[in-house]
């Protein structure tokens, strides 16, 4: 496990733009070749428009040239695990990597992407 990933995770968390709901999401991916881009989660008042931590993190290291990662951090005030959508984000985009699960103290859990999307739909499913 990356120490640095976890770490911004948190710091991440910290730029949070949560006024609505005030639950703060940090998130940071490890790129294969080591690189740790970080995102944090930014509310809309037309919730819809929102976007997670998560995926912020992804599609940042995306449009920063990255394709391939190694491993996902998330941090919450509590240890929240990923939305439905962003489990469905990180499958299509990193397939099965650890996910680690922070709260403010710290690494809580480490799970799989599989264990997070069970029997995920990807690219394999569509003809």
């Amino acid at each position: 496990m990356n120490r640095t990933l976890i770490e911004t995770s948190n710091d991440m968390r910290k730029r949070s733009h949560a006024p609505y709901s005030n639950y703060k999401v940090g998130a940071a991916v490890e790129t294969e070749s080591g690189e740790i881009v970080g995102g944090c989660n930014v509310e809309s008042s037309s919730y819809g428009l929102t976007c997670c931590a998560e995926r912020t993190a992804l599609f940042r290291a995306i449009a920063e040239g990255h394709t391939s990662f190694k491993a996902l951090a998330v941090s919450t005030e509590n240890g929240g695990s990923p939305c439905g959508a962003c489990r469905q984000v990180i499958w299509d985009l990193c397939k099965d990597i650890p996910i680690h699960i922070c709260d403010k103290n710290g690494l809580v859990k480490t799970l799989s992407s599989s264990e997070l999307l069970p029997e995920a739909f990807d690219d394999s499913h569509l003809l």
